[in-house]
């Protein structure tokens, strides 16, 4: 398995039916909209381009190559190689696959950078790696797709995802997973938060694979560190997805919310989250599933979890499960609305989707949605 050894690839690595499946995901080889970008399909990496000096983005392999202190202070530090058996699985080899990304202090990034895992051959496993560092002061925003070539509909993929966000650093990161209908999708994640430092993350997978099992594990270890995670996930007949994580809230003044939204049109659905707090601090968890179609065995099962062992920390959470209220979808009709029109809306409103750079993908999602649910059939 070799790399690219130009600092920057051509995006005519990449062929049309690659450009439009990245761009289902939200990324764009060569948008001008984009500081940096970096494509690895299958085991190489197909483009990378960065012509910009405020973001650092790099093959791991090469960081790892490049910079001794990365793989001492960084490498499979805020996620075990022996967590579980995916971890074990992508720290076993000696050629990892993924991306580096680094913004130096006081550095903040004008336009979002983009990064994608792509697969574009069937049967086969990616075990990919990625790490992004954010110094003091520091601030992005990124912006990652992992797809499938949409004739593909079978595979692996594996991931180790790493984040460490400095002193007054604030990380945006969404995740856009768009898969094969008998794809395995495995991700793990390791979060580290600095004081008073930010991290945003939004997951969203709404074109189903048949299993995915994501498990983040977020640590909020200075005064004032602050994280927001939004999950956003359609379940589709045939498909097993769990959503876990965990927030540690470790120094005072943290503040921590998870946010699940899953819409199931069949399949099984298990939305988790567990707050731990070691410290004061503030954290809430809110699961929430529409149940559109069960397809027979379908089902959403939401536990959101709290654990405090300090007197000061506040802590809550709720868990609901429904479908699309009656009420709300004849009163827009009412306003003049079509039926389609106003189920999109309503879908839209219970996602609590507003995410950089994914409008127009976002809008399609979720008319197919409401296509495969069967609204605004005649």
């Amino acid at each position: 398995m070799s790399d690219l050894t130009d600092r920057n690839s051509s995006v005519n690595q990449l062929s049309e039916r690659d450009m439009q499946s990245l761009a289902n995901v939200g990324v764009l080889p060569g948008s001008n909209a984009r500081s940096a970008t970096m494509v690895v399909r299958d085991q190489q990496t197909a483009c990378l381009m960065n012509d910009r000096q405020d973001v650092e983005l790099l093959p791991i392999a090469r960081a790892l190559t490049c910079y001794d202190w990365l793989k001492k202070d960084y490498y499979f530090k805020a996620v075990s190689a022996d967590y579980d058996d995916i971890t074990r699985r992508c720290a076993k080899t000696d050629h990892p696959i993924g991306y580096f990304i680094r913004v130096k202090r006081g550095v903040h990034a004008k336009l979002p950078c983009q990064t994608a895992m792509y697969m574009a051959t069937d049967d086969t496993e990616q075990a990919v790696h990625n790490i992004v560092i954010l110094e003091e002061d520091a601030r992005l925003e990124l912006i990652t797709g992992c797809v499938s070539e949409h004739q593909i509909t079978s595979g692996r993929h594996l991931s180790v995802d790493e984040y460490y966000i400095g002193k007054n650093a604030w990380l945006t990161s969404t995740m856009v997973h768009s898969w094969g209908s008998r794809m395995k999708v495995y991700p793990r994640a390791g979060t580290v938060v600095e004081e008073n430092g930010r991290y945003e993350s939004n997951y969203i997978s709404l074109n189903a694979a048949q299993t995915v099992q994501s498990d983040p594990q977020t640590y909020l270890n200075g005064q004032g560190a602050n994280a927001q995670l939004l999950t956003v996930v359609l379940g589709t007949q045939g498909s097993e997805i769990t959503t876990d994580g965990n927030v540690y809230l470790n120094a005072e003044n943290t503040n921590a919310e998870l946010l699940h939204r899953g819409v199931c049109l069949g399949g099984q659905m298990k939305q988790g989250g567990l707050i731990i707090a070691n410290a004061p601090g503030k954290g809430h968890v809110d699961c929430a599933g529409m149940l559109l179609d069960t397809k027979g065995d379908g089902y959403i099962q939401s536990i959101p979890g709290l654990r405090s062992h300090h007197p000061d920390a506040r802590l809550s959470h709720e868990a609901s499960i429904g479908k699309i209220a009656p009420e709300q979808l004849e009163y827009l009709m009412s306003r003049g609305m079509e039926e389609m029109e106003a189920v999109s809306m309503l879908i839209r409103g219970f996602l609590g989707t507003d995410i950089v750079g994914l409008g127009n993908e976002l809008d399609a999602q979720i008319a197919e949605i409401v296509r495969l649910a069967g609204h605004g059939e005649e």
